[in-house]
């Protein structure tokens, strides 16, 4: 077990707060062996409440291995536990702990491509027992000196800096999180039920459609840290161009200044200097993957950087992101795809967010 205490209290609030695990339920707690200590303690904790958990760790080099020998055949092989996992697990708790987030750099994006479409089935079936109420999950990272070095920190300040944003250190973690839920909750009561929502910055200048659809308030329940409200705009109603200015790291390969231009809700251009090729054939993976899956907009101002983690960036207080690919069944979102990659857009810096042409945010400050 880690000295550290906020490992604990990560483990607490993840399955305490964000899934509340319950006596006699099915937990896969799945991670990388980096992130050994925080996995451990989830475990006792979900044995405390009465739970059984299954875990599911991934050695280091694992990934990389699978991706340089496995033929087409055993890419496009879908585990029976992980098909059962999916159709019978309560809870799934999932914790990245990468120790090389370059490590897939060099394999060719069509074979990532082609294991996105095979597994695209698992992520449908998951988010639509979600939606329903039968399937509760979260996903969180553990600190090591590889999301330490993306985000230009040492390990001792990312430590710092992540537990800070998960709000783990606090004496009552569970509370802080139902305090800090409300000012997301209200953020989402009033864009709710409006047509329009749209957004200006350097480079960007997008319309989206909003009507009948709903905004889920993110509170650390499927996400650690959290922050963040979304929905899914209206399919075709997305119109105008954006620049995502902050860099991603997908699939191991840096992806940094996209630029997307949609018509009639498709990307109907796009381009970045960084990662463009894997980048078009991401947005080539099927048919929904050139549409708008989500809308989200970042609340945690605790988040003041980027890091190349998505996770954490498009929670940032003051960006917005939008996913291509799959919509969350709950927000009212349509769009069906194996993908969904989100794109942060900055609007610290001469942003400006409208709703019905009132402004909700600007410069990265909500004004309602």
């Amino acid at each position: 077990m880690s000295g550290d205490p906020r490992t604990v209290g990560l483990a607490k609030i993840l399955v305490g707060y964000s899934t509340e695990v319950k006596e006699g339920e099915v937990v896969s707690i799945d991670g990388e062996s980096a992130a050994a200590p925080l996995l451990l303690a989830v475990y006792e904790e979900v044995l405390k409440a009465g739970a059984n958990p299954v875990l599911n760790v991934a050695l280091e080099g694992q990934i990389a291995a699978y991706f340089k020998h496995a033929s087409d055949a055993q890419l496009e092989w879908i585990s029976p536990f992980a098909e059962w996992m999916v159709d019978n697990a309560d809870v799934r708790i999932a914790v990245g702990a990468s120790t090389n987030t370059r490590e897939l750099s060099g394999v060719a994006p069509e074979r990532q491509t082609l294991r996105q479409s095979v597994t695209g089935d698992l992520m449908t079936r998951a988010m639509k027992r979600s939606a329903e109420g039968d399937f509760r999950w979260c996903y969180t990272l553990y600190p090591t000196s590889a999301y330490a070095s993306e985000a230009e920190m040492s390990l001792a300040d990312y430590e710092d800096f992540y537990y800070g944003a998960c709000l783990a250190g606090d004496a009552d973690v569970l509370n802080a999180w139902r305090q800090a839920s409300k000012e997301t909750e209200r953020l989402a009561e009033w864009i709710e039920g409006h047509e329009e929502v749209r957004v200006t910055a350097p480079g960007t200048d997008v319309r989206l459609g909003i009507a009948g659809r709903r905004f889920i308030p993110c509170d650390g329940r499927n996400n650690m840290p959290d922050g963040e409200f979304f929905t899914g705009p209206v399919e075709d109603s997305v119109e105008g161009e954006v620049s995502f200015h902050l860099p991603a790291v997908i699939g191991g390969r840096e992806v940094s200044g996209v630029k997307l231009r949609f018509e009639a809700g498709k990307v109907v251009e796009a381009s970045a200097e960084r990662g463009e090729e894997y980048l078009l054939k991401l947005l080539d993976t099927d048919d929904g993957a050139r549409h708008l899956g989500e809308l989200g907009i970042g609340t945690n101002y605790g988040i003041d950087r980027g890091t190349r983690e998505v996770l954490l960036d498009e929670k940032i207080g003051g960006t917005v992101h939008m996913a291509v690919g799959a919509s969350y069944p709950e927000s009212g979102g349509v769009n069906e795809s194996s993908v969904h990659t989100d794109l942060v857009c900055d609007l610290r810096l001469g942003g400006k967010l409208e709703v019905d042409g009132v402004v909700m945010q600007e410069d990265g400050r909500f004004v309602v």
